[in-house]
Formats: structure tokens, C-alpha cells, sequence
């Protein structure tokens, strides 16, 4: 019955918007509403293949001359063809979808900035941005932390669910998952398991930091994060497990998560200067989490005085997500991973 019920309204839909009733049904048993085409490209890092959704389908349906009205009357006689597809007006070479949680304040800032600064490279290059309810509990024991995977889990599908509606290409995954999830493995339990449901390639934090740092040929890190003791300590258990020894860990702490987009600058490069990018650690690199914690200009202003790459989180997640995609042209005031690889 509900199934029918679906239908029937679809079919009204259809009346009022001009969409076929084939398409509305179709999309009844593809809740996503995504065509089953795709093109395939080859990770420009991972070398992985990438399916790449056919996101133009439905302008060859929907934008047709016959379709238009002028003062509510047929318009006859409009020259402009349009019995063809069109591409996606500003986001033309690269929709990407960017999910964040709903606290977050900094990475499509730093995201859209980086693409406002490389207009030449980066063209038609856009971020449909999607909110993920992360539900606020305390973790005191194993059942805690399961109650609130299952939860941030759910968030996330429901995340991925919206973010479909505006028909991205390939999805961002900006959350530092190392500090809620203990190891590697569970991560990548995690995300096998939203991944399976969705037909999308992602770029991720753990996939994106181990490709940075082995650009370097990094194997000596520290770690900079907005975190406390126990998120520090699951984020270095994450780097152990790809093969990277932690040398040192500064955390702010934040108690809000909000909070973390209001750390200031200046005490970021104490932090990297005085306590983490010091002679004694000898580093080979500088790592930054936590994706509400903006890093962009600390890192422009840092490297050269420090002589090691500073790998924020933001920047090089979406490095990631751009060379995967086959975008290789050098990118300026983003750091040095992005000028260099």
C-alpha cells in the first residue's frame, strides 16, 4: 500500500513539474533518485576505481523550450536549444558533495577559499554541503561508545541521503574519525558500512593523511588537534597502525564543539613552534585534525619558518578529493602538499 501510495504521488508531482511519470517511479525504487550510468576514472592517487555518477540526466528532460511559459501562456518560437543536456551552471567540472557536522564553521570556509584562489585551476569546481547531526553523550564505557556509533552512523546515512538530493559526483567526508573511533580497523568498519549503501567514491581523513605523508616520505610526525588526552590517544593510535611514529601530541581540549573554530591563531603557532616543530622531536611533518579547527593560514605562515610540511586536515582532505579526480595543476595559498603534489 505504501509503495502505491509513493506512486500516486509522484504521478500528481509529475502534473505539476513536468516530470515524466517513469522517472518519478523509477526514483521511487531509487531513493537517492541517482541514473544507474556512470563514468569510471582511475584515483589519481589510490589508483582505485572511481565511478563518477551521470549527475546532467535530468536537464534533458526537465529544460525544454516547450515546457516554458511567458505570463503563464505556452512560449512559442524560443531559439535557444535545449532538447540536450546541460551541465550543472557553476559546478560544471566537479560537484562535490562535503559532509561536516553540524557544528562546524571552518572547512567549507577553507574548501571554498582554496577554490576562490585558484579560479584558473579549479573552474567549475563546487561543494554541495550537507550537515551530520553528531549527537552530544558521554563515553565512559564500551556500551557508550557503540550507542554513539550507531547514532553518528545513522547521522551520517542521513547526511549522504540529503546530500544526493543536489546530485554530487564524488562525497567529503569532513569528520576527524580518529578521535571517537579507536584504531584503523574500526574506522574503516565505520565507513565500509556507509559506503556499501551509496553508490559514491569518497575522500576521507585517514586515506587522504597516509597519501600526504607519503609524498613525504614522512615517518616521524606530531600531532596538533583540538582534542583532549583521549581523542589525542585514539588519534595516534590511528597514525601507529598506518605505519608513522607519533613523536609528540598538543591538544586544546575543547569542551564545545563549536568552540573549536574559535582557537586563535597565534596560540595554534605557539603550539606547533614551541611544543610540537621543536629540534629535539626531529619531524619530518606536522599533522593537524579536527576539521573546525582552521589551519589554512597558520600552515602558509609556519612552513617555510620550520622547514617541514604542516598537513591540515581540511586542506589535505581535499587534495585528496582533487587528485582523485584527476585536477593536478599546483594550487597557491593552501600549503605546501598542494603547490607540490
Amino acid at each position: 500500500m505504501l509503495m502505491y501510495t509513493r506512486i500516486y504521488l509522484c504521478l500528481v508531482i509529475s502534473l505539476l513539474v513536468a516530470f515524466s511519470p517513469e522517472e518519478c517511479i523509477s526514483q521511487t525504487n531509487n531513493p537517492i533518485g541517482m541514473s544507474r550510468q556512470s563514468q569510471k576514472i582511475t584515483g589519481g592517487l589510490s589508483g582505485k576505481t572511481i565511478n563518477l555518477p551521470e549527475v546532467n540526466a535530468s536537464s534533458a528532460n526537465s529544460i525544454l523550450a516547450s515546457q516554458f511559459v511567458l505570463n503563464g501562456e505556452p512560449v512559442t518560437n524560443f531559439a535557444f536549444e535545449t532538447n540536450k543536456r546541460f551541465p550543472d551552471g557553476k559546478s560544471f567540472n566537479r560537484k562535490f558533495g562535503l559532509l561536516i557536522p553540524a557544528t562546524n564553521t571552518s572547512m567549507e570556509y577553507e574548501l571554498w577559499s582554496i577554490i576562490f584562489n585558484n579560479q584558473a585551476s579549479l573552474e567549475g569546481i563546487g561543494l554541495h554541503t550537507s550537515n551530520v547531526y553528531t549527537p552530544k553523550i558521554t563515553i565512559s564505557n564500551e556500551a557508550d561508545l557503540e550507542s554513539f556509533k550507531n547514532q553518528f552512523i545513522g547521522g551520517l546515512e542521513n547526511a549522504v541521503k540529503n546530500s544526493a538530493l543536489a546530485q554530487p559526483e564524488y562525497l567529503i567526508l569532513g569528520i576527524s574519525l580518529e578521535h571517537i573511533v579507536y584504531g584503523l580497523k574500526e574506522i574503516r568498519e565505520v565507513m565500509n558500512k556507509i559506503e556499501i549503501q551509496f553508490p559514491y567514491s569518497w575522500s576521507t581523513w585517514h586515506d587522504a593523511a597516509d597519501a600526504a605523508l607519503k609524498k613525504y616520505k614522512a615517518k616521524r610526525i606530531g600531532l596538533i588537534s583540538p582534542f583532549n588526552a583521549k581523542g589525542n590517544e585514539n588519534a595516534k593510535k590511528m597514525f601507529e597502525d598506518m605505519g608513522y611514529e607519533v613523536v609528540a601530541t598538543f591538544g586544546f581540549s575543547c569542551t564545545s564543539l563549536s568552540d573549536i573554530a574559535h582557537i586563535p591563531d597565534p596560540a595554534k603557532e605557539e603550539a606547533i613552534l614551541k611544543y610540537i616543530a621543536t629540534p629535539e622531536n626531529k619531524l619530518d611533518a606536522v599533522v593537524q585534525l579536527g576539521t573546525n579547527m582552521s589551519m589554512t593560514d597558520v600552515t602558509e605562515k609556519l612552513e617555510s619558518k620550520i622547514g617541514i610540511p604542516i598537513l591540515g586536515i581540511n586542506a589535505v582532505t581535499f587534495w585528496y578529493a582533487l587528485r582523485e579526480n584527476g585536477f593536478k595543476d599546483p594550487l597557491i595559498k593552501s600549503g605546501r602538499l598542494l603547490k607540490e603534489f
